[in-house]
């Protein structure tokens, strides 16, 4: 489900909330029933309303993040020749197109 974020304006708070698309808030008491927490101080006919945030991405940076997350990274050396700067133990180092010996071991990389 995705991750929504209000923002109530008459107390200036923001509140980060999981529910359906379908789902949507227009007061502090649906938010927080939504969110089933306590309502507290704020009056349950307060509006809120719901911002526009840019999810949270991680994406792995070095090599070794790389590696120890199943990912295969293959750098062109030369004509026709890749280097595997992620190769684990009992993989090739260098990857040559057609033959399938040199290439990285998905099977062992992707599990359930």
């Amino acid at each position: 489900m995705p991750l929504y974020t209000y923002f109530c304006p008459s107390t200036n708070q923001k509140l980060d909330v999981t529910h359906s698309i379908k789902d949507k808030a227009q007061t502090w008491g649906e938010l927080c029933h939504l969110a089933n927490l306590e309502p507290g101080e704020t009056p349950l006919s307060a509006p809120v309303r719901r911002l526009i945030c840019a999810p949270a991405v991680m994406f792995p940076t070095g090599n070794s993040e790389l590696k120890s997350q199943g990912f295969s990274k293959l750098v062109k050396r030369d004509d026709g020749v890749y280097e595997n700067v992620t190769a684990t133990d009992g993989e090739s180092r260098i990857v040559r197109p057609g033959d399938r010996s040199t290439y990285p071991d998905l099977k062992q990389k992707i599990g359930d």
